[in-house]
């Protein structure tokens, strides 16, 4: 196809595709499915060889939130059947992460649910993080605590914190449908808080709720302005007792096409299946490997996930291999780029960009639960939007496959990694 030799080619320079084409990767048939894989499974080998990061989440406060996200089984409001703990203790969280990172994880994401941390809050995380990086040698720490106040992300960074989640979830132009507790401006602005403190932005979105196409490659076209290292992709799990209990959009075959058309706009960046891959992927989760070159290991916040074992088991049988803590996620330029930023915490700069900028690369500087894979990881639309492309028929609920978390933090079985 015509198309997919373009967005390889661009994808390899690091170049924009256009709307229209990204638009045309999710109007692909099934027909060409393999087609989509096989090119952008080119532009992924490019920048990350065969490598898969591990990350691995830890809920340091379940439940008990005060924003109303339609899609969040930890909402306020939600009647979903959720462990619900406040604040894990140091060593506990400390305790937790060590399973994850014993099972391979690289990178431990700390998730507290709630609007956003008081100063008390980011002095208990800032412990909780020195913990772990006392305990766990080179283990990356990603915090993940909702809106930021002036100051609090340096100080999450000067505790030993390397990057900080807040996604977007959607378009700007259909937030207001989220939630009306906080703005999307709100998010973008803890997203620079975080860039401009120098630690690792990590931003994404999530799929599934009956959103558009248009939708879709709105929000991914804002991440790649927003620019963030790692993008994670959230497929939305769909709770008993929330408003989105009922949004079963999603077919293998549309999250592979989401996660490529994700792929091609954003060439160069730690694309991570998050939340729903195990209900929504199911068998094809290894063709998603072609895709991203980032999984969440084990449990999510408040859903189980497959066995971690299983996990490692997908990656070597499908032919790649878990990235080892002494290697550099980012390709060279952006890791470059994000080591300036750090050395200059503070300034918010990165450095310039070639032709494309966005996510392929830095450019010159001139609320709610923000959460990673959780109820339906990270905040998401509500439905009412357009469905699913019509060669799709709607999918059967697979509610078998919607198991909560009763294992790992906050409870006394052992975690699954």
């Amino acid at each position: 196809m015509d198309l997919l030799n373009t967005l390889v080619d661009k994808g390899l320079r690091r170049e924009t595709p256009t709307r229209e084409e990204a638009l045309a990767v999710l109007a692909t048939s099934d027909d060409e499915l393999l087609d989509v894989v096989a090119a952008a499974g080119k532009v992924r080998r490019q920048w990350f060889g065969r490598r898969v990061k591990l990350n691995y989440l830890v809920n340091l406060k379940s439940g008990l939130c005060p924003e109303d996200c339609s899609y969040c089984s930890q909402r306020l409001g939600s009647k979903a059947g959720i462990l619900k703990y406040t604040w894990l203790k140091p060593e506990e969280a400390s305790e937790a992460a060590a399973a994850g990172v014993a099972g391979g994880a690289k990178r431990v994401c700390l998730v507290a649910s709630g609007r956003g941390p008081t100063d008390r809050d980011i002095d208990r995380v800032s412990q909780t993080i020195e913990t772990i990086k006392e305990q766990n040698e080179g283990v990356e720490v990603c915090a993940c605590l909702g809106l930021l106040s002036a100051g609090q992300a340096e100080r999450l960074r000067d505790a030993g914190a390397d990057a900080y989640n807040h996604n977007l979830n959607t378009s700007e132009a259909t937030y207001g449908e989220i939630t009306t507790t906080h703005t999307y401006a709100d998010r973008v602005d803890t997203v620079h808080q975080a860039q401009a403190a120098g630690l690792s932005a990590c931003s994404g979105l999530i799929a599934g709720m009956g959103e558009s196409d248009e939708d879709l490659v709105d929000v991914v076209f804002s991440l790649r302005e927003l620019d963030p290292d790692s993008v994670p992709v959230n497929f939305l799990i769909p709770f008993e007792g929330t408003p989105l209990a009922k949004e079963w959009n999603l077919t293998p075959q549309r999250c592979l096409r989401i996660l490529a058309m994700v792929r091609f706009v954003c060439p160069d960046v730690e694309v991570r299946i998050a939340g729903g891959r195990e209900v929504h992927l199911r068998s094809q989760q290894p063709l998603a490997l072609h895709l991203a070159n980032s999984i969440f290991l084990g449990d999510y916040l408040t859903s189980e996930g497959q066995a971690g074992q299983a996990d490692l088991d997908m990656i070597k049988d499908a032919g790649f291999e878990v990235e080892g803590a002494g290697t550099t996620t980012l390709p060279t330029h952006r890791a470059d780029a994000l080591a300036a930023a750090v050395s200059g915490a503070g300034c918010g700069t990165k450095a310039a960009a070639p032709a494309g900028g966005g996510c392929g690369s830095h450019t010159e500087a001139g609320g709610g639960c923000g959460s990673h894979a959780g109820a339906g990881g990270g905040c998401g639309p509500c439905g009412g939007h357009a469905p699913a492309p019509a060669e799709e028929a709607a999918p059967s609920p697979r509610t078998d496959l919607v198991t909560v978390r009763r294992r790992g933090a906050g409870t006394d079985l052992a975690p699954n990694a």
